[in-house]
């Protein structure tokens, strides 16, 4: 296994936008907007990822592409690059975890962390 996954930090932000949610028709919509830092050494590329959603009747779903938000950035040594998409879930609470494909500048494939977080509409959890 690549140490290589641990030069990648990734810090997410997520936000309920209720103007497109529904709850009568079971339909909550999350914003999450995601930060992907290069600690390393080398640049790195995204080549894919892999996102496993759970919600709160543990309604599990699996999403894997290319790249994200139709891009597969280059990220240099002590740089980051930022994109924000969204995911629709059934439930007022719900997870997302995963990993990221990466690739160094030689060639050396690895699996970045995607740490669980939680979508949650504001005032359900204290």
């Amino acid at each position: 296994m690549s140490e290589l996954g641990s030069t990648i930090k990734v810090e997410v932000t997520t936000e309920y936008i209720e103007e497109q949610s529904s709850p009568k028709e079971k339909r909550y919509l999350f914003r999450y907007t995601i930060t992907i830092i290069n600690l390393g050494q080398t640049a790195v590329t995204l080549e894919s990822r892999h996102w496993r959603i759970t919600d709160a009747n543990d309604h599990k779903s699996e999403v894997q592409g290319a790249g994200v938000v139709g891009e597969t950035p280059r990220i240099e040594p002590d740089n980051a690059y930022q994109y924000t998409s969204g995911t629709v879930l059934e439930t007022p609470l719900g997870v997302m975890q995963g990993t990221y494909s990466m690739v160094t500048d030689e060639g050396e494939q690895f699996q970045a962390t995607i740490h669980p977080f939680r979508l949650s509409v504001p005032g359900l959890l204290h």
